[in-house]
């Protein structure tokens, strides 16, 4: 099964956004208001994974701060981290339930070339099987620093409140409503996302993808 179209560069950002408006007004609408879209891509591998475990249930600031700690002592590659001890790991911020994510994600064995072969569903599924990673954390990477176009996180607090906010909703829809709605949204559902996010910075004047 392919992985289908990846999003190399603006020109693809673009593309999937003109068919978006094209078929939604209210994408039009947001477009309108929010201009181009910023590309949204970054590198792939172990980094960023644990980069979102680090990121999780803290502030922006505070994660920043101890991923700089981070890479100051040498500890975002796996061998470091299998290599470290509990003082070592806790010394940047990281709390227990951290540094067993980041041991569990170290220890996976992950051929992250591999992943960029695998179709969606699956790269989801094989991500998600590594405690401390989540569908959401799944679905980012798989938008972010893979480029798959056709990959949507509903779970995202700034796409449910972009979304509610758009489509005139009496609250913001939920994970399952919102993913609901994505669908129709195929085979660009990751500019969608990419569009809700620039649409929910005008509404709160706040970063949504962390």
């Amino acid at each position: 099964m392919s992985v289908g179209r990846i999003v190399e560069g603006d020109g693809c950002v673009a593309e999937g956004a003109a068919w978006l408006a094209a078929r939604e007004p209210r994408f039009a609408r947001a477009l309108a208001v929010t201009g181009p879209l910023p590309l949204r891509r970054g590198p792939d591998g172990f980094a960023p994974l644990l980069q979102a475990i680090v990121g999780q249930q803290v502030s922006t600031a505070s994660a920043a701060a101890i991923w700089a700690r981070m890479e100051a002592a040498g500890l975002t590659d796996p061998a470091a981290i299998r290599a470290a001890t509990e003082d070592e790991l806790r010394a940047p911020g990281l709390s227990r339930q951290k540094i067993r994510y980041a041991r569990a994600l170290a220890g996976a064995g992950i051929a992250f070339d591999a992943l960029r072969a695998l179709p969606d569903a699956e790269l989801v599924r094989t991500l998600t099987a590594i405690p401390g990673i989540g569908t959401w954390t799944a679905e980012i990477y798989a938008m972010v620093s893979l480029g798959r176009a056709d990959v949507f996180a509903p779970g995202d607090l700034a796409l449910q409140v972009a979304a509610g906010a758009l489509w005139d909703l009496p609250e913001r829809p939920r994970e399952r409503q919102l993913r609901a709605m994505a669908a129709e949204w195929s085979p660009w559902r990751s500019v969608a996302a990419r569009i809700l996010w620039a649409y929910y910075r005008t509404l709160t004047n706040r970063e949504g993808i962390r």
